[in-house]
């Protein structure tokens, strides 16, 4: 039986970009005799603050706190075969806690997601960002036995410090994500999205056409994960994101949105928020940029656009038809299924633990 120590930045179940990529083959993990174990820095307290305005005190607290566990974690790592370090060791500061980290360890994977040595903007904690390095995860790319991806653009840029890797993209639990989809237009329909304080604003990037289409058909609007949201004009239902209700909410949605600026960090996204709408059957459109265009086969399984114009079109298209938004839904489904499962992608999440426990 091998021994992994997980370390990563947020709880178990909660963070998206944790729960739809490694931590969702954990079960399969066990079943093949690897013992996983998981120290996240932040606690569950600290994860319901931390995107929120204010709570100044309480996150210098946990964050304090985070590096506390952090310093206990180095006494342990020893007694692991493999240490899959996800994002980062430590938020801010230098390469130190990573350089012990790697230098302990028997053997080190490294998961990166996102291109989060850009440090992109963050306004709600905007001062955090001043302290954050992009060595970090330079150090890890470096050192590590292998690295995973989530987008061909990552994979190419980590490939300049470490020739092991493998891009996996996020995926879907399709046993739980189940269509519920009747394209009807027998009632409103709802055109939602999906995402987080910090990626709501890309949201706005569409007031134009969404103020257009409100105008023109009898829609609805629902964001999920940023209860505050509001774009003046628009008629919006913005509530917060529930684990419990995730899919529920989302299962409410006739026509998903994932709009992305043009913009460097967005080349380190793998698409996730359009994989969890095309599960459920949900006809998507998506910027025309990064990796939406391995996610979406454009005029298949969704539309990829790059104009406000081509977003007005391909909205008020989908609107008028319900049998498109059947037929492109049903695709989107099978896509999923065959490249973005689960089941299609537990062997390769397998397959590099093993590769690196097995090493000499």
């Amino acid at each position: 039986m091998k021994k992994i120590l997980v370390l990563c930045p947020h709880p178990e179940n909660v963070a998206p970009g944790q729960r739809l990529k490694y931590e969702q083959y954990f079960d399969h993990f066990r079943m093949n005799d690897i013992e996983v174990h998981v120290s996240p820095f932040m606690t569950l307290s600290f994860w319901n603050i931390v995107y929120k305005k204010g709570f100044l005190i309480e996150k210098i607290f946990w964050t304090l706190y985070g590096y506390l566990k952090r310093i206990i974690d180095l006494f342990r790592l020893r007694k692991y075969d493999c240490i899959y370090v996800f994002l980062w060791v430590t938020p801010f500061g230098s390469t130190f806690f990573e350089r012990i980290t790697s230098f302990i360890s028997k053997k080190l994977i490294y998961d990166i997601d996102d291109l989060v040595f850009l440090k992109p903007e963050n306004k709600i904690n905007s001062i955090a960002k001043f302290f954050k390095s992009e060595q970090k995860s330079i150090y890890l790319m470096k050192k590590s036995n292998h690295v995973i991806t989530c987008t061909p653009y990552l994979d190419e840029f980590v490939r300049k410090y470490n020739n092991n890797t493998t891009d996996i993209s996020s995926t879907i639990n399709t046993a739980i994500y189940q269509p519920v989809n009747k394209y009807t237009n027998s009632c409103a329909l709802t055109i939602g999205w999906s995402g987080s304080f910090s990626t709501s604003k890309y949201l706005k990037l569409l007031t134009t056409p969404l103020k257009k289409i409100q105008t023109k058909y009898n829609v609805k609007i629902l964001v999920i994960g940023d209860e505050t949201f509001h774009i003046d004009g628009l008629e919006i239902e913005a509530k917060h994101w529930s684990q419990k209700s995730e899919v529920s909410d989302l299962q409410r949605i006739d026509i998903g949105l994932y709009p992305l600026p043009n913009e460097k960090w967005v080349y380190g996204k793998s698409g996730l928020k359009a994989l969890q709408y095309m599960a459920l059957g949900i006809p998507t459109i998506a910027t025309k940029i990064g990796a939406n265009h391995r996610v979406i086969e454009n005029d298949v399984s969704g539309f990829l656009v790059d104009s406000y114009k081509e977003w007005e079109e391909k909205l008020s298209l989908l609107i008028e038809n319900v049998e498109l938004r059947k037929k492109m839904g049903k695709k989107a489904v099978e896509r999923v299924e065959h490249f973005y499962s689960i089941n299609a992608n537990k062997s390769a999440y397998l397959n590099v633990l093993k590769t690196v426990l097995n090493s000499k």
